[in-house]
């Protein structure tokens, strides 16, 4: 979709906070030039990338949501830790957290990698696969500083009703 035609469909919902999102915006070489005009307009933009690619290329001013990817998703090993130096206090670190051995993996993620961030933390179960009620008391008895979540997103439209 050329570029202008993106910015007509945000414009037409009359909102002031944007997200992009879907797969990965960074593979897309026009994302910061987009976030660019987005901030530039009045948006709040919220970019949520997967972590495996530079953020540093997105403007400032844009709220990155960047994911630590847990070894039960099988893409852990992209993710890109240097991405945590240009993390700043507006921007945020999710895991989705697939079992019991992904959760001790982000604590020690946590405690190790994340001691000096200033980004907020968050975690979700991976819908279907971890209970949530077990990761939130997890989350609560080992007095983890991250906000619980569900992945909304799966409950409300199923697979085939997403990307519409």
């Amino acid at each position: 979709m050329p570029e202008n035609a993106v910015l007509e469909r945000i414009e037409s919902f009359e909102c002031g906070l944007v997200e992009v999102t879907g797969g990965e915006p960074l593979l897309q070489k026009e994302t910061p030039e987009l976030v660019k005009i987005l901030l530039q307009r009045g948006h709040t933009v919220l970019v949520e990338t997967n972590g495996s690619l530079d953020i540093r290329r997105l403007p400032d001013g844009a709220v990155r949501i960047m994911d630590i990817k847990c070894p039960g998703s099988g893409m852990s090993e992209h993710n890109r830790w240097e991405n945590i130096t240009a993390l700043t206090k507006r921007d945020e670190i999710k895991f989705v957290v697939s079992d019991d051995s992904d959760y001790r993996w982000m604590k020690n993620v946590i405690r190790t990698r994340l001691s000096r961030s200033e980004a907020s933390l968050s975690a979700s179960p991976v819908h279907g696969k971890m209970d949530a009620a077990r990761l939130a008391e997890s989350i609560l008895g080992d007095r983890l500083n991250v906000r619980f979540q569900i992945q909304l997103h799966k409950i409300l439209w199923p697979l085939e009703d997403r990307g519409r």
